[in-house]
């Protein structure tokens, strides 16, 4: 049996706000992830062109492009019939994903620890406090996008240009993944200690305690994405047993 989503109740926000001289497809892009992240767009759901480029204020055009984008990060799929739908990958396809993305970050941080200038870590170091910091009056996506800036940041210090590419090919799909896998309270206290972790190992320029650090940190976000997707599957079967 098919999702549907009612995407003419969409809070999509102000589409030109969300990104600095980005284009439109970018930024449609930018906010179908966003909708996505916040399962306003839930896995599996089956989604209208035209409803969602009304719903956007966008026409067809740069919204087919926009899907495109994100189906190459896998985060829409087609169907037979070329109906876009949210993907809603296994759980055994996202914790082989993770794996490499963990390998791909503990290469990175070994890497980076090399060349890496003490602005960058500093930078590094910037988004860890403002994570820390603004844990209990940030947004969820706010927390997010500065937890995927800090890796980021890592990842471009490393200075090799294959893994950034790499990196960020796996990571886009990945992204509701690890959102999912941030926004588990019971576990923030841990994710929190192993950021400050790679921090110190980094400021360091410890090469092995970095890329250790990254490797299970990456580990942690296989167990908390398992244990995210467990606990939206009950919720989600208590609300279907009250309706």
């Amino acid at each position: 049996m098919s999702k549907k989503t009612d995407i003419t109740d969409l809070d999509t926000g102000e589409l030109a706000l969300a990104r600095p001289r980005a284009t439109l497809v970018e930024v449609a892009a930018d906010k179908l992830r966003e909708l996505i992240l916040l399962e306003k767009l839930p896995a599996g759901a089956h989604i209208s062109e035209r409803d969602l480029a009304a719903a956007l204020g966008i026409s067809r055009t740069p919204l087919t492009r926009a899907l495109t984008i994100l189906e190459q990060d896998g985060l829409i799929e087609y169907s037979v019939t070329r109906r876009p739908q949210v993907a809603n990958p296994r759980l055994d396809e996202i914790e082989q994903n993770l794996i490499v993305m963990g390998a791909l970050e503990a290469l990175a941080g070994e890497l980076a620890c090399a060349c890496i200038t003490d602005a960058e870590i500093e930078q590094v170091a910037e988004y860890q406090r403002q994570i820390e910091a603004g844990d209990s009056t940030l947004s969820p996506l706010e927390s997010f996008r500065l937890d995927m800036q800090m890796h980021e940041a890592i990842v471009q210090a490393s200075r090799n240009a294959p893994l950034i590419d790499t990196h960020l090919k796996f990571n886009a799909r990945l992204w509701r993944a690890r959102f999912q896998s941030s926004q588990r309270r019971s576990g923030r206290g841990q994710t929190l200690a192993e950021h400050r972790a790679i921090v110190d190992a980094l400021t360091r320029r410890d090469a092995k305690a970095t890329s250790e650090a990254l490797r299970h940190h990456l580990a942690s976000a296989v167990t908390n994405t398992k244990k995210a997707l467990q606990e939206d599957g009950k919720a989600k079967d208590r609300n279907t047993e009250t309706e």
